[in-house]
């Protein structure tokens, strides 16, 4: 198991857009930054070695990795949804960094796999799908059972690991500046 990167998927989306919304593991690989071109061939490389040997390896593709006290942040993103737009506004708080590798090291994966691992919802107080509609409107868009749902998708991780953000800013901010959870 080791830290890959949702840089691989194309962030920041500044040069090349989101190919659709919410981004999941089947996204083209667009990398970006000699950052991100570098873990591209870090996962060809589990894929390959696992064909040869059998061994399992996982690649953790964290999004923008916060602490709690770092939400304080994310009111000055809001007015202008172009802000945190680079990672289709995702984040994902540590402590459910550190539950994800131990899933991905006690799950039985018998292949060379990767997954995106986000926080359950978006650095924004507006909804998912408002966001897309304003910064990227001519990106397809497939509407989640959330409001606020993460773009970013975790869903493989969820299906596959197990795996389940239970850490959101919406937590730590005062309720009359966040918005109800879905």
């Amino acid at each position: 198991m080791w830290a890959s990167s949702e840089t691989i998927l194309g962030l920041p989306f500044e040069r090349e857009q989101p190919a659709y919304a919410p981004i999941d593991e089947l996204h083209p690989a667009y990398p970006e930054s000699s950052y991100a071109l570098s873990k591209l061939p870090s996962e060809e490389l589990a894929r390959q070695l696992n064909r040869w040997t059998g061994t399992p390896f996982v690649a953790l593709r964290f999004s923008n990795i916060m602490e709690p006290e770092e939400y304080e942040r994310f009111p000055s993103f809001w007015d202008d949804a172009r802000l945190r737009r680079w990672n289709l506004w995702g984040y994902v708080d540590a402590r459910d960094v550190a539950e994800s590798c131990a899933l991905a090291l006690e799950r039985d994966v018998n292949c060379a796999e990767h997954f995106i691992i986000a926080a359950a919802d978006t650095v924004m107080n507006r909804p998912s799908r408002d966001l897309m509609a304003e910064v990227y409107p001519e990106v397809p868009y497939r509407p989640t059972a959330g409001k606020y749902d993460t773009l970013p998708s975790t869903e493989k991780a969820r299906t596959v690991l197990g795996y389940a953000p239970r850490h959101s800013w919406r937590d730590h901010l005062e309720a009359d500046a966040t918005p109800a959870r879905d």
